[in-house]
């Protein structure tokens, strides 16, 4: 039997994911999922007034979740993290759906793998209760696919994939963009300068899951002006997936590429306030058209 990689992949022999550093996570000791599965099974079943309290079928009823265990080695703990702040328990879901997402966007979580919860949990310090939950709020964003026995999935995504992301959003944003800037004060605009600057560091550290945070959150706030709160959670949720990795290509996008495209944040912005409706309809085209 295979044994798993460093990350706790179930892939082809020899290959190792990158490890995840996406930490910053740490929580008091917990208990470990398949011990409180089996609590919770035992229950059940004398709940239904089987009688039997047995747990033979646990095993079972957990390898369909993801969370095949018996080959898995312990991952290794996070490279220069120093020391970790403990956490409320009630925020470890949050957390740990944070560093997953920061580990999808830099490419750490490979795309066409397969990572079991208990092996993640290991890596973060927790049961793997909070680490599938977060995994199955990512199978609803679309970011990975439960595989059966094994874990979950990252999904394989393809260029055309991208580029009807950048369509769609061009389709939602742009028209709200152009409404925006023949009615929005100048004064608005010049409030967001300082979340436009924000995406210019980011771009110079060249870390792409520092830049995607900011650039989102560039993009909400200027949305944000329309007053639509759902147009606001639409357009982010295909952000962030447009965000993610394509299968084949590199991890990150270059640091000189996340540069270029927090400097068009900077011109836009600028455009808005001197209320130049043609230089911002052909920013904000230009934007998504890069976006492919």
């Amino acid at each position: 039997m295979e044994q798993a990689g460093p990350l706790g992949t179930h892939g082809s022999a020899g290959t190792q994911a990158p490890d995840i550093r996406a930490g910053s996570v740490r929580v008091p000791p917990q208990p470990r999922a398949a011990d409180v599965d089996r609590e919770r099974l035992t229950a059940a079943r004398g709940a239904a007034g089987d009688g039997t309290g047995s747990d033979a079928s646990a095993g079972t009823d957990i390898g369909v979740r993801g969370e095949h265990t018996h080959s898995e080695v312990s991952i290794p703990a996070p490279r220069a993290l120093g020391e970790r702040p403990v956490v409320q328990r009630a925020s470890v879901r949050g957390q740990i759906l944070d560093a997953l997402r920061t580990a999808l966007v830099a490419g750490e979580l490979a795309p066409g793998e397969v990572y079991s919860a208990p092996a993640l949990a290991d890596r973060f310090g927790v049961s793997a209760t909070p680490v599938r939950e977060a995994m199955q709020q990512l199978v609803q964003e679309g970011a990975v696919e439960v595989a059966p026995n094994r874990g979950f999935r990252i999904i394989e995504r393809g260029a055309r994939e991208l580029a009807e992301l950048a369509e769609v959003r061009a389709l939602i944003e742009v028209p709200v963009m152009l409404r925006l800037a023949r009615t929005v004060p100048a004064a608005r605009w010049a409030e967001l300068r300082p979340l436009a600057e924000e995406t210019v560091r980011a771009a110079s550290s060249g870390c792409r899951a520092t830049y995607a945070e900011s650039d989102r959150a560039f993009h909400r706030a200027l949305l944000t002006l329309a007053g639509n709160s759902q147009l606001v959670q639409i357009a982010d949720d295909l952000h962030r997936r447009a965000q993610w990795p394509l299968v084949g290509a590199p991890a990150s996008r270059g640091r000189a590429d996340l540069v270029a495209d927090a400097a068009e944040h900077t011109a836009l912005l600028e455009a808005l306030i001197a209320q130049d409706l043609p230089v911002v309809q052909s920013l904000v085209g230009e934007h998504f058209a890069g976006a492919c």
